[in-house]
């Protein structure tokens, strides 16, 4: 079954909830760069991350660490809340999610957890929900629900040259996406050849490096574009493109429309934290 990367056009955080949907948790072998957890409140399925297989029951949680890849296989539909989060809205975690993987992805019993049960809840509620401060809330919500979480986990270190070559390129490129990323300096970084990074990728992904790395800076775009008033000038340089034509190019390939008609759909939509049409789905 092959594998593809997938992007992720909310800028922090996404939400599936089978309160609210009839799709199952199904889907096919992918990855991406935000933290995904899978509250399993009833039912059963079977969920493969990084070729280790779980079979989760109810009240069982799965997290999958940023760039792991997984999927879920679901013989019948189950009642669950499924998060999508970027690691950058909880960076007092970031070194946990960025250098570190589970021992193992799923906690058993955690979403019987009355408390943890609650949070899932009242998370996808705020995200759901039209509440004044829903950012905040999130936020606020979403740290100590990791923290709870990560005390029932065992991570294990995962330092450059001590895990897969492919989690350490695409780490790498998330930590410094921003910067003149190219396979010739993570050849040199991780001392690796440019030429295998790039049959990696293709093959194993099907993606290509320079369409990886634009989709990290288009997802940061985004997020700039609604969050700030710099120009799209300014926020193209700081995602990590030189020039405002490769900026203007690699936005419309990836969303379909203009930097400038992105900002001012999402404005007169009035998005908070998840672009539109991501809100109600994962």
């Amino acid at each position: 079954m092959p594998t593809y990367y997938e992007n992720q056009t909310t800028d922090y955080i996404g939400c599936r909830d089978s309160r609210f949907t009839d799709i199952a948790l199904a889907c096919q072998s992918h990855l991406h760069y935000h933290i995904e957890l899978a509250f399993l409140m009833e039912g059963e399925t079977r969920a493969v991350v990084d070729s280790q297989e779980y079979t989760m029951r109810a009240g069982d949680v799965l997290v999958v660490f940023p760039n792991q890849i997984h999927r879920f296989e679901s013989p019948k539909k189950e009642k669950y809340v499924l998060l999508l989060v970027s690691p950058e809205i909880v960076p007092e975690l970031l070194g946990q999610f960025t250098e570190a993987l589970p021992v193992s992805n799923v906690i058993v019993g955690a979403a019987n957890d009355p408390e943890l049960r609650e949070m899932s809840y009242h998370i996808s509620d705020i995200y759901h929900g039209e509440e004044p401060f829903r950012e905040a809330m999130l936020r606020g919500s979403l740290l100590v629900f990791f923290c709870k979480l990560l005390q029932q986990m065992e991570l294990k270190d995962t330092k450059m040259g001590d895990h897969h070559v492919l989690d350490s390129v695409l780490n790498y490129c998330m930590l410094h996406f921003d910067k003149n990323l190219s396979l010739e300096l993570l050849e040199k970084e991780l001392h690796v050849s440019k030429y295998y990074i790039s049959h990696m990728m293709n093959q194993k992904l099907h993606i290509g490096f320079n369409d990886y790395v634009n989709s990290l800076r288009i997802s940061a775009a985004c997020k700039r574009l609604v969050k700030s008033d710099d120009t799209v000038t300014e926020i193209s340089e700081a995602v990590g493109f030189n020039t405002l034509r490769t900026f203007n190019r690699a936005f419309q390939k990836q969303m379909g429309m203009t930097p400038s008609d992105y900002r001012a759909t999402k404005k007169k939509e009035g998005v908070i934290v998840a672009s539109g049409d991501q809100k109600k789905s994962r």
